[in-house]
């Protein structure tokens, strides 16, 4: 959650503090001292801590398996978003049951794809094919999806009460929009922090 700081908030020590750094030159003009300056520097936020190493950054543009994970991701969200409708009009109707199956599978190869891929992508830009400490949470969380989305097909193969495997389903899914969301927020530092990186270097 991000908290906005205002004028009220603020110590009183700190309003005098700015008031005491801030003169007036002689055509009227306001002036700010450089202690003011670097502590309003201070105020904005410690710099962000790169997600990549530059040596690691390399290897993340160099990998193919970089554009990979960029074409299965959003490719994968497509065959959820269908296959929540076809398991909830099953849910709900009692019908369509072969078409929710084979959607569920469908996405469930995609999983399967994706984290293997993953895993060599993982490899190939920090060593270890999992469980690297940038994207530790992350793959825990996907061990969780797996296991769900592998619990369905084992229902599947054992004749599970179809409802049962309907709300696997859809725990599987629900599981898996975390982590997407555990992965596009870590992402979306990545590039800030790239950026501030870029303007450092530009400065």
């Amino acid at each position: 959650m991000n908290v906005v700081e205002t004028p009220s908030s603020r110590p009183l020590g700190d309003a005098i503090g700015v008031a005491s750094s801030v003169s007036v030159a002689t055509d009227g003009s306001v002036a700010v001292s450089a202690g003011a300056r670097e502590r309003n520097t201070a105020r904005a936020g410690k710099p962000r801590v790169p997600l990549y190493t530059p040596e690691e950054r390399v290897r993340r543009d160099q990998s193919a398996w970089t554009n990979v994970q960029g074409l299965l991701a959003p490719l994968q969200l497509l065959v959820m978003l269908a296959s929540v409708v076809l398991v909830v009009r099953y849910l709900r109707t009692g019908d369509g049951l072969n078409a929710a199956n084979l959607s569920v599978i469908l996405k469930t190869l995609f999983l399967y794809v994706i984290m293997i891929t993953g895993a060599i992508w993982e490899k190939e830009v920090f060593g270890q094919y999992l469980f690297h400490a940038k994207f530790f949470w992350e793959d825990v969380v996907s061990m969780v999806v797996i296991a769900l989305h592998t619990a369905y097909l084992y229902g599947l193969s054992a004749n599970w009460d179809p409802t049962t495997n309907m709300w696997i389903a859809l725990s599987a899914y629900a599981c898996y929009s975390v982590n997407a969301a555990q992965f596009l927020l870590k992402l979306r530092a990545a590039r800030l922090a790239d950026a501030d990186l870029a303007q450092g270097q530009h400065a």
